[in-house]
Order: C-alpha cells, then sequence, then structure tokens
C-alpha cells in the first residue's frame, strides 16, 4: 500500500495548496449538512460502471470464450485493486492475466481484447469531448482551452481510430514470418520462450469484434453508457451539499478530469483525476468548500469501490500480491 499511501499525500498536498484560502468552519458545517441519500447513490452507481465494464467486456470476449460478466467484473476490480499496490499502469496486465488463469486462455489473447476495449472507450470519448466543444460555453475567456480541447479530442479520435484499424489489419500478418511484424514477434518467442510461448498466436486470437451486430452494438452502447454514469458522479455528489450544476457542466468536470488524468499518468504524477476535477469545478465558480467537499466525498466512493470489491475478489481467486508481482 505504500504506493497508495504516496498519491494519496501528493494530491493532499497539491489540494492543500489549491484550498489554502478555505474557510475551515465553512467547510465543516457544509459536511455536517451533507444529504447521505445521494452519498449512498453515489457509493452505488460506483460499481455499477463496473459491472457494465464486465458486459462490455464479455461481448468482445465472446466469440473466443464465453466468460460471465461477473468474473469479468471481478478481475476488472482486482485491476484496479493491484494499481493500489504496485506500480501504475499494471490494471490491463492484471486482469488479462487472471482471467487467461481462470478460463484457459492465453494472457496475450485476454490483453488484446482489453486494448480493443480501451480503445472504443477512447474513440467514445473523444467524440463527447467534440460534442462538448460544439455545443458548451467553456470556461475560457481567451479561448486557450477551447483550442486546447479540440487537439486534445482531434488527437484522440485519430490516434485510437488508427490503433484499432492498425490491428485489424495486422492480424493477417502477426503469424506469417515474411512480414516485420511477424518476425518481430517470432523473435520475441524465441528470446523469451518460458514467458512468450505461442506469443504471436494469442494475439491473433485476441484481434476479433463480435461477430453478432447486437454484440457489437452492445459493446459500444455500454462505452456509452459508462460515460453517462461517470458524468453522474459529481451530480451525486453536488446533490450531497445541495448543489445542482447544468448538464453540460458535469460533463466538462468529467472530461476535464480525464484528460488531467491521462497527462499526469503520463508523467507519473498520482491524483491527476481527483486535481483536474477539483480545477474543473472551480473554473466553474463554485465556492472552494463546496468543490473540496465534492471532490473528497467522490474520490472516497471511489477507493473504496476498489478496495471494497478488489480486496475481497483478489481474495477469492486465491491469489497474494506477491504472486501477482512475480506473474506480471
Amino acid at each position: 500500500m505504500v504506493w497508495t499511501i504516496l498519491a494519496s499525500t501528493v494530491t493532499i498536498g497539491v489540494l492543500f495548496i489549491t484550498f489554502r484560502g478555505i474557510e475551515p468552519v465553512r467547510f465543516v458545517y457544509i459536511l455536517q449538512k451533507a444529504d447521505w441519500v445521494w452519498i449512498l447513490i453515489l457509493f452505488l452507481v460506483m460499481p455499477v460502471e463496473q459491472l457494465v465494464r464486465g458486459w462490455k467486456w464479455r461481448q468482445i470476449l465472446f466469440d473466443i470464450h464465453p466468460v460471465s460478466s461477473l468474473r469479468l467484473f471481478g478481475a476488472v476490480m482486482v485491476g484496479y485493486f493491484a494499481n493500489m499496490v504496485v506500480p501504475v499502469g499494471v490494471s490491463p496486465l492484471v486482469r488479462a492475466w487472471l482471467v487467461a488463469r481462470k478460463e484457459g486462455l492465453k494472457i496475450s489473447t485476454v490483453l488484446v481484447t482489453t486494448a480493443i476495449e480501451r480503445f472504443v472507450d477512447g474513440i467514445v470519448f473523444s467524440i463527447l469531448v467534440g460534442i462538448l466543444i460544439a455545443l458548451y460555453a467553456l470556461p475560457d475567456m481567451d479561448g486557450n482551452l477551447r483550442i486546447g480541447l479540440s487537439a486534445a479530442a482531434g488527437g484522440s479520435f485519430f490516434l485510437f481510430l488508427g490503433l484499432f484499424i492498425f490491428l485489424f489489419r495486422a492480424k493477417s500478418g502477426i503469424e506469417r514470418q515474411h512480414t516485420f511484424l511477424g518476425r518481430t514477434l517470432s523473435r520475441l518467442e524465441k528470446r523469451f520462450s518460458k514467458h512468450l510461448s505461442g506469443l504471436a498466436t494469442g494475439i491473433a486470437e485476441g484481434i476479433v469484434w463480435p461477430k453478432s451486430v447486437a454484440r457489437g452494438v452492445g459493446v459500444i452502447s455500454a462505452s456509452i453508457l459508462m460515460k453517462v454514469i461517470s458524468v453522474t458522479h459529481f451530480l451525486w455528489a453536488g446533490l450531497a451539499f445541495g448543489l445542482v450544476l447544468g448538464g453540460l457542466d458535469y460533463l466538462f468536470v468529467m472530461i476535464f478530469s480525464g484528460f488531467s488524468l491521462i497527462i499526469t499518468r503520463f508523467v507519473r504524477v498520482p491524483g491527476g483525476g481527483v486535481i483536474g476535477s477539483a480545477i474543473a469545478l472551480k473554473m466553474l465558480g463554485i465556492p472552494d468548500e463546496e468543490v473540496l467537499s465534492m471532490v473528497a466525498l467522490v474520490h472516497a466512493a471511489s477507493v473504496t469501490t476498489t478496495v471494497g470489491f478488489g480486496a475481497p475478489m483478489l481474495w477469492y481467486s486465491g491469489l497474494k500480491v506477491s504472486t501477482i508481482r512475480q506473474s506480471i
């Protein structure tokens, strides 16, 4: 849990600097007046969002090997929990390893399906950014934020769409020795035969899209639904403290915090999503005390969901954190 403690310390430090002018008495008063009904709803929708992710992942995996949505939900939560106790970015690998181990599949096969799922999320996210830019008066007098979001949305859309197309176009050449990709994977298999045996075959098997039109539509619909649920996080948090924003305001907060999370992960700075959401709410003119209350509540719900589901499911799977560290 060292990484979690370090991440929380850095996040709290940045939030302290951001809200150093806060009025403690008013902050405590706001917390005392919180409506527990909305807080309960927030804590309930967090795992529902990940249940939808598990169902979405099932649709992609279905033609390879049908896996229950609950098992995939468990793998997702174990992956998130692993991110709290081992270095950042291992979640997809951990969930792929766990599902492959339980279902008798190749890790590379399952891992590629997680990549496809993420590519779909990235495309949907970038489209939502475009919608926000087109319909929303961004809180930026100079227009720099609009330009930045436009560039980020366009770049994200073409990046994820390009990766998606490349993956499926490259599938036919992965197992062929005369292609550059095939030769590269073959060398990796020979060099690391103990861990990467059957790498090319596994990757090729994992590059799939549902044969059923309904399942394909389901993947996209589930990705959209997840974003809708994510947008409501600060709706419930705001209602808990008697604060209501416009519909597109919540979308702006979700998108701004999402980009903040991506950027801070790239430079290995923890707490990017929390800090980004706080900045976005302040840009909307919300008082510091309400902003800090909302951000703290959403962060607490996220951590509680990850630990509350991830830790028991890790134990139920019969695995240990030390085992995961050795295996990945």
